[in-house]
Formats: C-alpha cells, structure tokens, sequence
C-alpha cells in the first residue's frame, strides 16, 4: 500500500482533474464526497478522462459526477498482497482503494503488486 494519492471532488471539471493528475504524476485520482470526511465514492484513471473526450464531452465543462463512475473497490489494511492481486484480476481493476472506517487511508495499485510479488521494492 502506498499513502493516500491526490484526491478530487466529486463536482471537478475533468481538466481540472486531468491537471491534477499531471501535477502529481499519476494516473489515477481517488473521489472524495468531501475532503473532511475522507470518504471515497469512486476512482478517476486517465483512462476515463480520455474516454469522455472522445465521446465528445467538453472537459473545461464535465464534472466527475457527469461520469457516473461506480463506486470504487475497496479493502481493508488487513488484505494480504496476493488476495489483492486476485481481486484486481477478477474485476480488471488497475486501482484498489485501502479503507479503514470509512476513510481513505491508501491505495495499491497493479504495478504496486508486481513488485511487491517480484521481491522488488515499492518505488
């Protein structure tokens, strides 16, 4: 697991969002409801904003909510390496949130696991 990545409203224009992922290096945003509660309620990759973009949305006008993004997957800090690999792979997911009492605490990623299965350190 790696610490919490940037994370986004709910009501963010996807440029917005697509400029904070370049900022920060990522290829993923994790939604929040709002930034006190800390509460995911979906994922955002690079992927979804290029999708948008090529159905024709205006991202200087599409918020995140326009998207209706499913709620994101989710485990508790307990999950071991291997049961979060197999998680990933059965529902294609790139991106696994790490949650304890509702709130965002990290997130594991799928090049995260392949090092970590490989004996290579986390980056």
């Amino acid at each position: 697991m790696r610490p919490p990545v940037t994370t986004v409203e709910s009501t963010a224009h996807l440029a917005g969002a697509a400029y904070l992922m370049k900022r920060a290096r990522d290829g993923a945003l994790v939604v929040l409801s709002d930034p006190e509660s800390r509460r995911p309620v979906a994922m955002l990759c690079d992927a979804d904003i290029a999708q948008a973009v090529a159905d024709g949305k205006n991202p200087e006008e599409t918020r995140i909510t326009d998207l209706h993004r499913p709620g994101p997957l989710s485990v508790g800090p307990e999950v071991t390496v291997a049961d979060a690999a197999e998680l990933m792979l059965s529902r294609g997911e790139q991106y696994l949130l790490v949650v304890e009492d509702g709130r965002l605490t990290g997130l594991v990623d799928l090049a995260l696991v392949c090092r970590v299965l490989l004996g290579r350190p986390a980056a």
